[in-house]
């Protein structure tokens, strides 16, 4: 992959537009920003521009929901965190904005108002309409250069991630270069064993990336836990229990019992699946083998034999890439396989975890610093180790082809 960064580029005096993913959890009455992680995540970048007028372009969630609000106080939050003035105004592009930024100095920090108020950023686009909208023209008419840092909206073709590149010198910010660098390590350089733990509810993503990963010759094995098990426990022909069976049917999966099918075909001894489980019964943990799952329960944990075997499993390998729970871990009662797979991929040469569930259990755990790469991205890192071009790199490609140094 050939793009530029900000060690490609003179940023002295100049406006950079920069866009970041501060959309983050918001208590609706108050409006208050519960937790400020992505913003933490894309300071580096901001104190990397120091040297220019930075022109912040973000979102926060999208039209329908209740917490589509404005950035009023976002901007207070990366003033408190960046411990330099954050100046937010209401206005996208209009007269205030050109106002605004016409004006800056060199080392202020400007916000704009959360982009997704225009209708046009909520559009899925090719590229070139994307350049044309009315956004990307006005917004790229207001600063030298565009730095994207929002590696978590990168498997989003919208206008200000496909669009202004077509338009503007574009580079990648830190963030965004860490997380194309690191995950792509996984497919070129990175340890063998590799070891996918492949877990939560989101199992079409898992099942994707499961069979990309063992078609390619990527991973060396597979370990399936949470729904992802389940799906394969099913397509092994075990009976799952009723309720089992019901979440996934409730949740529009059950066509991908027969794709794990096809994988567990070709893949079987690559797929490590639960030997026991965990249910509860009478209020209390009890543990099942998977040839005697009772069928009016559901499964809500690996059995301890499975831990075992998966830790085993997790310490011989040289590369892990964890995404998704092992169970319903908010549970005490049925959070051992997700805290205990989770302490013994800490201590692997090479980690990398899909965000969500799983890095915030890491967080709990204060494991963050013995694992080699947290995503900020869980539904952009699940699409690029699926193999796919995300439509935000494939943009900083074509921009640094284009617009050369």
């Amino acid at each position: 992959m050939a793009f530029g960064t900000l060690q490609d580029v003179d940023i002295r005096g100049k406006t950079v537009l920069v866009r970041v993913d501060f959309n983050s959890p918001i208590d609706p009455t108050s409006e208050m920003i519960l937790d400020d992680k992505r913003f933490r995540e894309h300071i580096p970048t901001i104190r990397a521009l120091e040297d220019g007028k930075v022109v912040i372009v973000t979102h926060q969630s999208r039209p329908g929901k209740k917490d589509f609000t404005t950035l009023a106080s976002h901007a207070e939050k990366l003033e408190r965190l960046i411990h330099r003035p954050v100046t937010y105004i209401d206005d996208i592009f209009g007269r205030t904005a050109h106002e605004a930024i016409r004006t800056m100095r060199a080392g202020e920090i400007l916000m704009l108002e959360n982009v997704r108020f225009n209708a046009e950023e909520n559009l899925t686009m090719k590229p070139e309409d994307a350049a044309k909208t009315h956004l990307v023209r006005r917004l790229s008419e207001m600063g030298d250069l565009f730095v994207n840092d929002a590696f978590g909206t990168a498997h989003r073709s919208q206008p200000t991630v496909v669009g202004i590149p077509r338009v503007m010198k574009t580079v990648a910010g830190l963030l965004m270069e860490r997380e194309i660098t690191m995950l792509s390590k996984v497919s070129s350089g990175a340890p063998h064993p590799i070891t996918f733990i492949l877990g939560g509810t989101k199992v079409d993503d898992s099942i994707a990336v499961a069979d990309h990963v063992l078609r390619n010759g990527i991973a060396d094995r597979i370990l399936a836990i949470g729904v992802v098990g389940n799906i394969f426990l099913a397509a092994e022909g075990r009976a799952i229990g009723e309720p089992s069976r019901q979440l996934i049917e409730s949740l529009g999966y059950t066509g991908e019992i027969q794709k794990a099918r096809d994988i567990l075909a070709q893949y079987a001894d690559q797929v490590l699946l639960p030997e026991t489980v965990a249910v509860r019964e009478k209020g209390e943990r009890a543990e099942y083998p998977v040839s005697g799952i009772p069928q009016d329960t559901p499964i809500l944990d690996l059995g301890s034999e499975s831990v075992r075997s998966m830790v085993d499993q997790i310490r011989s390998s040289g590369t892990i890439v964890f995404n998704g729970p092992a169970g319903v871990f908010e549970d005490p009662d049925f959070a051992i396989g997700t805290y205990e797979l989770v302490r013994a991929a800490a201590g692997v040469e090479f980690s990398v975890v899909g965000g969500g569930h799983t890095a915030a259990v890491i967080e709990k755990m204060g494991l963050e610093s013995a694992y080699s790469h947290l995503s900020t991205g869980g539904g952009a890192c699940i699409e690029f180790l699926t193999g796919k071009k995300l439509p935000a790199v494939a943009a900083l490609e074509a921009s640094w082809e284009y617009f050369g140094r």
